[in-house]
């Protein structure tokens, strides 16, 4: 499945990261740790940010200048509600190319939606987007 596609299959299922019961404990502990070895606290980018913020808010209070980059139109549109301050983009990480550099990157439960063929070009951009 193309990302594309993904993300209007996200469009569809936005609602179950936006209830109540979605675990918004998940990956924070592994967040914590790595931003632990980061020294300066500048631009940081959450690849398939999806709608909770719960990456993009921890960011934001660590002293980072968060951002969000989602394919799905949808978890953006409930993302930019939850949180009007942070810069949140509508785009596909394997075609899109951002102009910023960031200190810290996040692509949690994302990588793996992204096709085999295109996994170590998108994974080469991240690492050329960092400082």
């Amino acid at each position: 499945m193309k990302p594309k596609d993904i993300g209007k299959a996200y469009d569809q299922i936005t609602h179950l990261w936006a209830n109540e019961t979605f675990n918004m404990a998940n990956g924070i502990e592994q967040h914590k740790k790595a931003i632990g070895f980061i020294q300066k606290r500048g631009n940081a980018l959450d690849i398939g940010c999806g709608c909770t913020g719960r990456f993009t808010e921890l960011l934001k209070n660590e002293g980072f200048t968060a951002s969000g980059l989602d394919v799905s139109i949808e978890m953006l549109n409930i993302a930019r509600e939850k949180q009007p301050d942070i810069d949140f983009m509508q785009a596909d990480i394997c075609e899109c190319e951002l102009p910023e550099k960031y200190d810290f990157i996040t692509a949690w439960d994302s990588i793996w939606h992204i096709p085999l063929t295109e996994q170590r070009n998108v994974l080469t951009k991240i690492v050329k987007m960092l400082n």
